[in-house]
């Protein structure tokens, strides 16, 4: 890691411009459907998420970031758009929306939403069109069509698998083929046609026109395609680490596309005021992802390398060393995520054992080691990595993104197969099963991995179905919504939420946070993982013990007179040892 990296934004830019309230924000995702459902229909709704603006005011974030709420037929958890401008009727209306993002304003908390332009529901009317268009219809041309191989053109036209199981091509009536890099229901847009560029420029203007303050774009790395060649079957559509360097993938990370985002900026972003932000999901080389961060193109990316981070000194300190570089590369500030609706839980994650994954059965890596032994979470060492893990997030330099229900301490649930709703989930058990894995591994795999253990109801009460809802959930609340909840969270002064309260407060209260210069401290140390970030007025020093043993508080005579601002664990009476997994903030 680089000695010292300069946090890119003042305090004074932060607080006077509007234009760069993202930069420092709390933003906290909702994925809609499992929030707060006011209807009894078992889906959360829009009114839902007014109704708990309080909450969210009371937590102290900036910023709310709704996952889709579009109309969907739910072939891949709402990203399967049908209709881009508009609210699901089962969610509720562009009334409901409106009085949501108006309820937020009031309460300062900015609004973003989620845009899907990699693909559409093949429900959408567009693609209707392009059915019944016919080859070389200029409907068709709107998506990827291609003819397949073989004397009747009965093969796809390459060997690519989607991301969730099956061929990422499908063939229609009259013998074409289209593309969907994810399920079948989802095809890819053709983002070489010039009425899909102008109708997502619409769309963005849509929603700025509905005050929203900023967007997620969804699979941003994968808008851009090259199929006109002829070495396509030498990839795959998934993205990986050893993805070309250079922009070259058929369909991954071109270069092109960040024309296409300097256009959203020029045409759109820049035109309203303030001007509107974006964050790019942008799965590639951690080299490359300071493209997307830009400010000719969407602001920010996600940092997903923190996300991915196991519980090692090893790990957390290379996602933050390639967090700062993306920012300082691009001129925009760190994104720092460490669960959302896409990857398991945290507070599970950092509670499984914490080795060399080569120490693990392939087909659940997470759970079964080697010698056939089942690993069986320890939940207070998950709970004290969790809260230390927060604490270096949160005087990171950049933005945090907070997913609903892990400032409560939420977890993973253990279902049967038939409770799962997630397309990925269903087809990899099914896919395993016909290679003789046993359903047991096969769902320890599941618990530890799979993207529905994040899309569990909030847990906000003790009451039937977490106080979610009065009707059948659509997805089952996870069984521990009795002992993990808010409401015997928000009052108790010791629980996650209040530790996560207090930190988002702290942000507010001390510039240092803001205005910072960060500086690694211990380089040397493979155990503790510590920094500074210094300003005129305040010294903050943020250290963190990896190991599972008490050892000597190595930073003591650095923080000898400091005043411990927050700890993971109660008593900070001796400051001269760090218990295990122990993190403590400093400030003079």
């Amino acid at each position: 890691m680089a000695e010292e990296t300069q946090s890119i934004t003042t305090r004074h830019d932060a607080e006077t411009d509007p234009a760069l309230w993202w930069r420092q924000a709390v933003v906290y995702q909702v994925y809609p459907r499992s929030f707060q459902d006011t209807t009894g229909s078992g889906l959360g709704d829009i009114n839902g998420i007014t109704g708990r603006i309080p909450y969210l005011r009371q937590l102290g974030v900036d910023a709310i970031w709704l996952s889709p709420f579009y109309p969907s037929e739910l072939a891949d958890g709402g990203y399967d758009v049908a209709d881009y401008r508009d609210v699901d009727p089962k969610l509720g209306s562009m009334d409901d929306f409106d009085r949501l993002a108006a309820a937020a304003h009031a309460a300062d908390i900015k609004v973003v939403v989620d845009i899907v332009p990699n693909h559409s529901s093949h429900l959408h009317p567009w693609f209707r069109q392009a059915l019944a268009g016919g080859p070389g219809s200029p409907a068709r041309d709107r998506y990827i069509f291609r003819d397949g191989k073989g004397p009747n053109g009965d093969e796809p036209p390459t060997r690519w698998q989607n991301h969730f199981g099956g061929p990422a091509w499908t063939r229609v009536d009259d013998g074409q083929w289209y593309l969907h890099m994810f399920a079948k229901e989802q095809p890819d847009w053709n983002w070489r046609n010039p009425d899909v560029r102008a109708d997502f420029l619409e769309t963005l203007r849509f929603w700025c026109d509905h005050g929203v303050d900023g967007f997620r774009i969804d699979v941003a790395h994968g808008l851009a395609k090259d199929l006109d060649r002829d070495d396509l079957d030498d990839y795959v559509v998934m993205s990986t680490n050893d993805m070309p360097a250079d922009g070259s993938h058929p369909v991954l990370d071109r270069d092109e596309v960040h024309d296409i985002y300097c256009e959203w900026r020029r045409e759109v972003f820049n035109r309203y005021d303030p001007p509107r932000f974006a964050v790019a999901e942008a799965w590639v080389r951690p080299e490359r992802q300071y493209l997307y961060a830009s400010p000719d193109e969407l602001g920010q990316v996600f940092n997903f390398e923190f996300a991915k981070a196991d519980w090692t000194f090893d790990a957390m300190s290379k996602a933050i060393d390639e967090g700062l570089a993306c920012a300082e590369r691009s001129g925009s500030t760190s994104t720092w995520v460490m669960s959302n609706h896409d990857v398991p839980r945290h507070a599970t994650r950092y509670a499984l054992p914490q080795v060399p994954t080569g120490e693990y059965h392939q087909i659940a890596n997470d759970w079964l080691l080697r010698d056939g032994t089942t690993y069986i979470e320890d939940r207070q060492a998950g709970a004290l990595r969790a809260r230390a893990a927060l604490m270096l997030e949160m005087a990171l330099p950049g933005s945090a993104y907070v997913y609903q229900g892990e400032e409560l301490g939420m977890t993973n649930v253990q279902y049967d197969i038939e409770d799962y709703k997630d397309c990925e989930i269903i087809n990899m058990y099914h896919e395993r099963l016909e290679k003789g894995y046993s359903k047991d591994e096969i769902m320890k795999s599941i618990y530890a991995k799979g993207r529905d253990n994040a899309r569990t109801p909030m847990q906000w009460d003790d009451s039937a179905n977490a106080g979610f809802t009065t009707g059948t959930p659509w997805i089952k609340v996870n069984d521990n919504y009795d002992k993990i909840n808010a409401k015997s969270q928000v009052d108790d002064p010791d629980s996650i939420f209040s530790c996560y309260k207090k930190l988002v407060q702290l942000r507010k209260d001390y510039p240092v946070f803001v205005d910072g210069k960060f500086t690694l401290l211990l380089e040397d140390d493979d155990n503790i993982f510590a920094y500074s970030r210094k300003n005129e007025e305040k010294t903050m020093i943020v250290v963190c013990n990896f190991f599972d043993k008490e050892i000597p508080m190595p930073l003591a005579k650095e923080c000898e007179g400091m005043e411990v601002l927050i700890s993971n664990y109660k008593d900070t009476s001796d400051m001269s040892v760090l218990r295990p997994y122990e993190a403590r903030m400093y400030i003079r």
